[in-house]
This record gives structure tokens, sequence and C-alpha cells, in this order.
């Protein structure tokens, strides 16, 4: 019934108790999770855990907290040598983090472009990452933009008009638990956009939703995220998470 978007489950915050949460997720009816990668390390890391779980497949990307400074182009030589992975179905998380002031602006963007057009090359979707530089986003996807080009904007923390304007560019809404928060503006977002441009994710272990706010995130939680969904657009859960996992099939060209 539900499905988990964005989650990092072969993080170490897992490593005591993953197959316990994997076994739950079965309970709980989660059909689907993608685990994306970070770095090379990371991205190899979510390729091995896919391939043990068919539940669970797997991005190949660099986080643009990795892109401090410039890169040796062998990292991107590996990354898309890890794309061609069986389970892989998406490049991410990739995209631009202007929080930190001694971010390299410079290499983010660069690296933003190349892993776009290895994206663009591998016919996979874009998982992409954004904090306080979306004007700078938009300008690389309005110019890197081409038919191939779609993906998702994972735990979306944007207002209307920058939904609005992703979905104009092929890209789905990926909703966070950050939306049960009081103060959250996302309950607009969800009103706003139809639900076929919408997908459901954790970010495990970040931003558990109410009421486990302050502590691990997990799969287990996604219910909470489409519940959440449901209730704003007057659905039935079950009507909503069914929807969710259609367009996720669709991005992920999945089954």
């Amino acid at each position: 019934m539900f499905v988990d978007v964005h989650c990092h489950l072969s993080f170490p915050d897992f490593d005591t108790d993953r197959e316990e949460i994997i076994r739950g997720m079965s309970e709980k009816g989660v059909s689907l999770l993608v685990d994306p990668g970070t770095d090379t390390e990371t991205s190899r890391k979510a390729i091995t855990l896919a391939a043990a779980h068919p539940m669970i497949h797997a991005n190949v990307g660099l986080h643009p907290h990795e892109t401090f400074r410039p890169l040796p182009e062998s990292v991107f030589d590996e990354l898309a040598a890890l794309a061609h992975s069986p389970k892989v179905v998406g490049i991410g998380e990739i995209g631009l983090d202007y929080h930190y002031p001694d971010c390299n602006r410079n290499v983010q963007r660069e690296a933003f472009r190349t892993m776009l057009r290895m994206a663009k090359q591998l016919d996979l979707p874009a998982v992409i990452h954004c904090r306080e530089a979306w004007d700078d986003l938009f300008t690389i996807l309005e110019e890197e933009k081409q038919s191939s080009l779609r993906g998702m904007m994972h735990c979306f923390s944007g207002d209307t008009d920058l939904a609005r304007r992703s979905v104009q560019l092929g890209f789905a809404i990926s909703i966070p638990g950050t939306i049960t928060y009081r103060r959250s503006h996302l309950p607009r977002v969800v009103r706003e956009i139809p639900l076929e441009h919408l997908l459901t994710e954790t970010d495990s272990p970040y931003l558990s939703p109410v009421p486990h706010r302050g502590k691990r995130n997990s799969p287990l939680n996604v219910h909470l995220v489409t519940e959440a969904v449901a209730g704003i657009k007057n659905k039935r859960v079950e009507e909503a998470a069914e929807r969710i996992a259609q367009t996720a099939g669709k991005l992920f060209r999945l089954a």
C-alpha cells in the first residue's frame, strides 16, 4: 500500500535493527522503498542492500554537502559505473544546498550539472535536494532540460509557486514527515498540487513525523505521511496510497 521513495536505510543509524525494520515494512504495508546514495560509498551500500531485498531499490548520487571542494573526475566515473547496477532506479540524491556559509557554490553547481547529465544519459530520474538555492536550481534545470529529464524534488521545502514550477519541469513533489508539523507550509502545497504529482517519503533517519518527532525516523512511519496527504486531499488513505504508488512506479519505471 505505502511507498517510501527516499529513505537512507543503509546508513549506520540502522545497523542494529535493519533487518527487523525490513520485516516490519511488510507488516505495515510498505511495498516499495528507495535508498539514495550521497557519495560513492553510500551509493554502493544502498545497492548492496537493494540487491538483498525485492522491495528495496537504490539511487546513486552525490549530495551537495560532498562538494565543498573540487572533486576528481574519477568520482563521477565511479558513480556512473555504479548506476548501471540492476537495482538502481535513479540518480540522487543530488542538488544544491547553500545553507552553510563555507559551501563552494561553483563546485556544487558544476557537480549538479554533471549528475543531471548522467541522469539524462542513463535515462534515469533525478532525485533533487534543494535548500536555500531555488533560483540557481531552476536556472540549471532549465538550461539542462531535455525531454528525457524527469525526477522528483526530495523532501520538498518550497512554497506552492515553487512546487508548480517543479511540476511544469517534469518533477514530482516528494512530501516528508514535516507535513505533520504544526507550522508546516506543506499542507498548502498538497492542497494545490494534484495528487498524481505527489510522492511520500520519510528521509529516514531524519524528520520523524508527529507523534515521533525528535526520535529516529524509519520507513515504518511513511503511513503517517500518506495519511496526512489523504486527509488534506479528502481521500481515503487506500486511494491516496494507490495513486502515490502508481506515480512512484511510473517515475522509477517499476512494475
